[in-house]
């Protein structure tokens, strides 16, 4: 079944700025956002293909890929793999517009209050960075990772309070943890929260703080921690593993710990989406006379027979030998590249000035095509 075309996914012209690329992710992000369309299944889909339309055009890199090859140019680490988390990239997306509450009011004209249920005491999301080989993306991959992060005081349970100790409201914001910030704009009034500078946004102030933790409810520790890769992702991706971020404040829910995919460089193969190309090194007497070699591939070794002739830069192409992802096979193309010793005896020198000396071995003439006329030989 064919995929949209993300430009129109988007509502833009192919040759559309980036600017409006990203206007038009964020106006439609915000129309189907799903906490703006509960329940509406269209919603959640059409919010889902906008923002892997813009996952990949709001890449200069992956725009480009995209242009030139279509979806297919996308498989493999240019394409929104399936570990893609369309809300976590609007956060992302979200944040870097100035917050939730700016970039929802930009939309909603004058008198719109942006509101929070209550004191945001969730903790705080955390990241890092972590390298995959070729191989781990390829098959997946299990990770053990230790990771240091504010979990709940064992002394106080979280509360900061000492035990029989009290804690009361803020008197400043009522207890809600959020103070009104009334701004005014050309299309009229916007209404913002902010959280309470007093209470620190937390709606209560402790009395009799528990010693271990000052009061805050959290203490630092290391922790290890189990991460599991699907096949496939991408480098560059970004994963959430929910619930292992900071803990949150006064029991509230714990932060994520969101994780960016940096594949690493392999030593033979060289990645394009799902294939992979190898440099193959062989020697002269090979490539002129023809040879059966052994190619390393990801999963062992395959034999491939070089015919008499073969010049360098020759690319061979052993379908199914690439990437296997999700049902898809890549294939790996084997360059040929013509092996120079550095040195070789007197012995050798002697055979190859032997061999310089055969008409049939020397190479044509420049701008003449090699293998043309009988005796001009052939280039390696």
């Amino acid at each position: 079944m064919a995929r949209e075309d993300y430009y129109q996914v988007l509502g833009v012209e192919r040759g559309a700025s980036a600017e409006e690329i990203k206007k038009a992710y964020r106006r439609l992000a915000v129309q189907h956002h799903p906490d703006k369309n509960p329940g509406d299944k269209q919603a959640e889909e059409k919010f889902k293909a906008v923002s892997e339309a813009y996952q990949v055009l709001g890449d200069a890199e992956k725009r480009a890929q995209y242009d030139r090859f279509g979806h297919e140019g996308l498989r493999g680490g240019a394409a929104p793999g399936p570990g893609f988390d369309p809300l976590e990239f609007f956060r992302e997306f979200a944040r870097g517009s100035g917050g939730f509450e700016d970039f929802f009011s930009s939309f909603m004209g004058g008198g719109f209050e942006s509101r929070r249920a209550g004191p945001d005491l969730r903790g705080e999301d955390l990241r890092m960075a972590l390298p995959l080989t070729l191989e781990e993306v390829a098959r997946g991959a299990e990770k053990k990772v230790r990771l240091r992060r504010l979990i709940a005081c064992g002394s106080c349970g979280g509360s900061g309070r000492r035990p029989g100790g009290r804690s009361t409201a803020c008197s400043q914001c009522g207890g809600t943890g959020e103070v009104k910030i009334v701004q005014r704009a050309l299309w009229g009034q916007v209404i913002r929260t902010e959280p309470c500078p007093r209470c620190q946004g937390e709606g209560v102030l402790i009395d009799d703080p528990c010693g271990a933790c000052d009061g805050s409810g959290r203490v630092e520790a290391s922790e290890e921690i189990l991460l599991k890769f699907p096949p496939g992702i991408g480098d560059g991706e970004r994963l959430a593993k929910r619930g292992a971020g900071n803990a949150g404040r006064r029991g509230g829910p714990p932060g994520d710990l969101i994780i960016e995919i940096r594949e690493q460089a392999h030593e033979l193969f060289e990645r394009r989406g799902l294939n992979l190309l190898l440099r193959l090194p062989i020697g002269y007497a090979q490539a002129v006379l023809g040879a059966k070699v052994t190619v390393p591939a990801l999963d062992g070794s395959v034999e491939l027979r070089v015919p008499a002739g073969t010049p360098g830069g020759k690319v061979f192409r052993l379908r199914g030998q690439g990437l296997h992802i999700g049902g898809r096979r890549g294939d790996l193309f084997v360059e040929i590249a013509i092996w120079t010793p550095a040195k070789v005896s007197a012995k050798e020198k002697a055979l190859l000035e032997e061999l310089g000396r055969q008409p049939s071995l020397r190479p044509p003439a420049p701008g003449r095509a090699a293998g043309g006329k009988a005796g001009d030989g052939r280039r390696a």
